[in-house]
């Protein structure tokens, strides 16, 4: 098969074992360097992309993407604390309409305070509809009891198991609300609106949503809460991808604004829109700062054993002044030259790349069998598993982003042989 002179002699080179053993050394060491470093960038960047993932489903799973409130209602009515929308039906048919929109929930929210015989903690209660709440991450996720029981059990709740364990109580076990912010008046003066719940379920999703939501039926919540009928001050939109959230909000916008001028149909009057990233931004941010900061970290351990390849190359340069300045005076133009260095220099950095790339995706698949044979368990509890999540952009990346370091790491020892004077080298030969 054809090919060009300086390709035919830089594949020679690479493959030939006349080096010093030094030369070999250092060849040798670049390319195991690239290949670890190809591996544990692949493996660590899944890892991470499985942690954002999991995040993504047991927080965004069950946290509102998007939440729309009625802040005119809520001026008018804070004297009276009867914070709902009225209007809520037409509002959520018109929502389902939305692009991205895969489900509209109603849902009431108060801070409080659940106490037990054992422990006292502050919550988020939510007041839901169960008929509403099919397809709720809860009801995949539950541990003892179910979700149905708060529509047919008077007063009843569900909370998260590592609530449960904090307050020391279990399926069937009383726990009183309080709401620090509500108060009523009785003989023995202002106390905290307060309220006697049985626990009709406990669920486990082992995110921080455990120990800080609880569920309750909409009617009880707004008896509660002293508001009138179902007390729904809220609802909130799932969406098929929860990052489209800004995207939703900004369409609905338009689309209230256009309403305000149409004098037909002001079913979006006076709603606000808030996303989840209001609420978990931060964490999502921190995550993905991490990942960058991993991905920096380890893409400088790849750079470092890429230009270890200078290293070796400018050692073979030397090594081959004769036979550099024997091609030249036979005619091979100075980028020729250029050429067979930067192939001999490719072909270890492919090498590095190609067996990195390859490990990396094993470790990947494998790394909890991997870990439970050592015995390593980074949890220090139970035999949780690593999130992985192999995405095919983050792997082209990190072998293209690779074999671009073993280019230019080769680019300044192919230039130095070109340069090599063919009289000077030869004069002693």
């Amino acid at each position: 098969m054809f090919q060009p002179i300086s390709i035919f002699i830089g594949l020679r080179y690479s493959r030939s074992k006349s080096h010093t053993g030094f030369v070999s050394f250092i060849t040798f060491f670049s390319t195991v360097g690239i290949l670890l470093g190809v591996a544990a960038l692949i493996t660590v960047v899944s890892v991470m992309n499985g942690f954002e993932g999991e995040l993504k489903k047991r927080i965004l799973g069950i946290v509102p993407h998007v939440i729309v409130s009625d802040f005119n209602d809520n001026k008018t009515n804070k004297e009276n604390n009867n914070q709902q929308i009225s209007r809520w039906p037409a509002l959520r048919e018109e929502l389902l309409t939305q692009p991205h929109v895969l489900q509209v929930t109603p849902f009431l929210e108060s801070e409080a305070l659940i106490q037990s015989v054992k422990g006292l903690q502050g919550v988020l209660v939510q007041g839901i509809m169960t008929k509403y709440e099919q397809t709720n991450i809860i009801n995949t996720h539950m541990v003892s009891g179910s979700m149905e029981m708060l529509s047919k059990q008077r007063y009843s709740l569900i909370i998260g198991q590592s609530l449960a364990n904090k307050l020391q109580v279990n399926l069937g076990d009383e726990v009183r609300l309080v709401l620090p912010n509500k108060s009523v008046f009785t003989p023995m003066g202002r106390i905290p609106v307060q309220r006697v719940f049985t626990i009709a379920g406990i669920f486990h999703l082992g995110s921080p949503v455990d120990d800080a939501m609880v569920y309750v039926d909409s009617r009880y919540g707004a008896k509660l809460l002293r508001r009138t009928g179902d007390g729904i001050d809220k609802l909130r939109l799932y969406l098929d991808d929860a990052f489209n959230a800004k995207d939703v909000v900004k369409r609905l916008e338009q689309k209230q604004v256009k309403q305000q001028v149409s004098p037909q149909n002001k079913i979006l009057h006076s709603v606000n829109f808030s996303t989840w990233d209001e609420s978990q931004g931060a964490l999502f941010s921190a995550v993905k700062m991490e990942k960058n900061m991993m991905w920096l970290m380890l893409s400088l351990i790849v750079a470092v054993a890429a230009f270890n390849i200078v290293s070796a190359l400018v050692m073979v340069v030397v090594e081959k002044q004769a036979e550099i300045g024997i091609l030249q005076t036979l005619g091979l133009a100075r980028i020729d030259v250029i050429k067979i260095f930067i192939t001999q220099g490719m072909v270890n950095g492919l090498w590095g790349v190609s067996l990195g790339g390859i490990l990396g995706v094993i470790l990947a698949l494998n790394l909890n069998d991997i870990m439970l044979v050592i015995g390593v368990n980074l949890f220090g509890f139970g035999m949780q598993e690593l999130p992985v999540k192999i995405e095919s952009f983050d792997v082209f990346t990190i072998i293209f982003s690779a074999l671009v370091m073993s280019f230019i790491a080769t680019l300044y020892p192919a230039y130095q042989a070109s340069t090599t004077q063919p009289a000077q080298v030869l004069r002693n030969e």
